[in-house]
């Protein structure tokens, strides 16, 4: 059973209410958005919710179990704190939403009612539907690792260990001209081996995909290929910085990052070749390795 502060809870039994919603929302990058469905901005806990956004509370669908509960947030493209760009560019992925309950008489009256992620968000006619996740929704996702040849860690994360700020894995690149939908060329990238940055992260540090991180599939010469469409969105002038390429090949951790001892995969698991044969009088049976 939910427990209200007490000044909160006198407020609901008193029958003449002044509540309204507030939702706080965390974005990944730390953008902190506040919003309120009241018609004056409310302050509390050190952020700041404004009203006259577009913003309103949906259906909530509530289950039993572990079943993921969730509900809906509408909103109009129009004002500066969510434009399309950012929607379109995924900065509302996963982010947390509180919603809160208050009191717009008296602010310190209020209850955290619900906290969510966004997960798929769709747009129409200038509208976005923001649909939010409970707590349950992480009890779906398939977790754990497969026992697999390559490295599952990310290159530069915690698990791999490589630094990728240093010079050698890094470098800063401008825009110099587009190459296709989802190719632009670049200066900035003299000194470093043909390819270096093929299967590598461009990170955007101007223009509309400033925070966007792209995958770079491949890279020839000056020119970078990415996995999505980008020409749309980039300018000659732009800035990003391009993080040296991992294609989780085992040879590849030890050569290109020195980083051999802390490979996260299993390149010595026999495959299934392997499993498929029988002793033969030729196999050197003396106790080594049976993948090179």
């Amino acid at each position: 059973m939910r427990r209200f502060g007490e000044g909160f809870a006198a407020h609901i039994a008193s029958g003449a209410t002044t509540l309204c919603w507030c939702w706080k929302i965390v974005r990944a990058d730390g953008v902190v958005l506040g919003f309120t469905d009241h018609d004056v901005a409310l302050a509390f806990g050190g952020t700041k919710y404004r009203p006259a956004h577009g913003l309103d509370g949906g259906e909530t669908v509530q289950r039993l179990g572990a079943q993921t509960q969730t509900s809906e947030v509408l909103g109009v493209l129009h004002s500066a704190a969510i434009s399309e760009d950012d929607i379109a560019l995924g900065r509302y992925d996963g982010a947390r939403v509180e919603s809160w309950r208050v009191n717009w008489r008296q602010v310190d009256e209020r209850a955290l009612i619900r906290t969510d992620t966004i997960g798929e968000i769709t747009r129409e006619d200038g509208v976005f539907r923001a649909e939010l996740r409970s707590g349950q929704h992480a009890l779906n996702v398939p977790r754990g690792r497969l026992y697999q040849h390559v490295c599952d860690a990310r290159l530069g994360d915690g698990r791999c260990g490589v630094d990728i700020e240093q010079a050698e894995y890094r470098a800063d690149a401008v825009v110099t001209g587009k190459s296709g939908a989802a190719s632009v060329t670049v200066s900035g990238l003299d000194g470093f081996v043909q390819g270096w940055f093929g299967q590598g992260i461009a990170r955007w540090t101007s223009g509309r995909r400033v925070g966007v991180e792209d995958a770079v599939v491949r890279q020839d010469g000056e020119r970078l290929g990415f996995d999505r469409p980008v020409e749309d969105w980039v300018e000659v002038g732009d800035t990003l910085t391009v993080y040296a390429g991992c294609d989780k090949q085992f040879a590849t951790c030890g050569k290109k990052f020195g980083n051999a001892v802390n490979f996260q995969g299993f390149p010595h698991i026999p495959g299934n070749d392997f499993v498929l044969r029988y002793p033969g009088s030729g196999d050197r049976l003396d106790g080594g390795r049976i993948v090179p």
